[in-house]
């Protein structure tokens, strides 16, 4: 069963030196119990898409142009304050970037578990607090650390109070903002294991935000590769990984450093992402793309099928296969 569909999502700011268009035109849909990975270098709009998604959208200057946000087949942009406020935490949670700076700096951990239980759960203080200190347990912090402060914690610890407290109703859904930027690699490793483990366990549907190819390779059933406010590619992880399309998507994998291979030094994508405030007219790459053409610059391509269940916003995309091929 499909739980969220993204239709034609358009999100824009404006500032004093234009109107900056960060979200253009996305598509996404995530099933039930499904992870789907949202990848692109820092300013492509993933967190203002994820933002988005719980209206948590400052307005102003931000605002919602247009599109769906459809959950369990429900318009939330539709939804009243109240039920929107029902939503966040209780059917959909997100874990945000910054663990440092998400929790309150002066109210003990574990009273800021609990406060989420009782505000969705309108249960006791006596059942939220039993909760709140199986979660901790859950999240591998001992309950008797409940009384203590932020300042307490290493950074990985805090990500995982921040862990239990997206997770403390058992949601739906799980937006995770890169969870791990602010982390050592042994610790990331350790927290994304926890994040797949509660999310089975609890069937709870996940989307990943990252610029992590390896961590989306771990974790995630399907990928979404996110350019300049659109998705430029998307599909399964095998599609992105096996069956790579866009000259973008290619980018990024030649970044990768690798054991298999050779090399005096990595391939970066050359140039800068475009200005939100001044995007191109034709496809929105085109300036950093080695294989731009007239065509490319003059028309922005549209998002096409050139597999089944896999999408390319490009013109020329490699991987396109004839209906006779697909069959085969």
């Amino acid at each position: 069963m499909e739980l969220l569909q993204i239709k034609d999502l358009r999100i824009q700011f404006n500032t004093d030196t234009g109107i900056v268009h960060a979200v253009n035109g996305v598509d996404l849909s995530l099933q039930e119990g499904e992870c789907l990975g949202l990848v692109g270098e820092t300013g492509a709009g993933k967190t203002t898409t994820a933002l988005g998604i719980l209206d948590l959208i400052q307005t102003p200057p931000g605002k919602i142009v247009s599109g769906e946000i459809l959950y369990k087949g429900r318009n939330i942009r539709e939804m009243k304050p109240h039920e929107i406020r029902d939503l966040r935490g209780n059917e959909i949670s997100m874990i945000f970037q910054d663990p440092m700076s998400a929790l309150n700096p002066v109210i003990p951990v574990g009273h800021q578990i609990a406060e989420v239980i009782r505000l969705h759960q309108k249960c006791s203080k006596n059942e939220a607090d039993r909760q709140m200190l199986a979660m901790l347990e859950k999240v591998r912090i001992p309950a008797e650390r409940a009384d203590e402060y932020p300042h307490q914690f290493s950074g990985g610890m805090k990500q995982r109070v921040v862990i239990a407290i997206a997770l403390a109703c058992n949601p739906k859904l799980l937006i995770a903002d890169e969870p791990t930027t602010a982390l050592d690699v042994t610790i990331q490793a350790q927290v994304l294991k926890m994040i797949r483990e509660l999310q089975q366990e609890i069937h709870t549907s996940m989307l990943l935000i990252t610029h992590d190819l390896g961590i989306v390779a771990q974790t995630c059933e399907k990928v979404a590769i996110m350019y300049a406010g659109e998705i430029v590619e998307s599909g399964t992880a095998e599609d992105i990984f096996d069956r790579t399309a866009h000259p973008y998507t290619k980018g990024l994998f030649a970044s990768i450093p690798s054991i298999d291979r050779k090399m005096r030094r990595l391939t970066p994508i050359e140039g800068l992402m475009p200005d939100p405030t001044d995007l191109p007219a034709g496809c929105s790459f085109g300036p950093r793309c080695p294989y731009v053409s007239d065509l490319c610059r003059e028309h922005k391509p549209e998002l096409q099928e050139i597999g089944a269940g896999h999408f390319c916003r490009c013109h020329f995309p490699s991987q396109k296969r004839s209906p006779e091929k697909e069959g085969q």
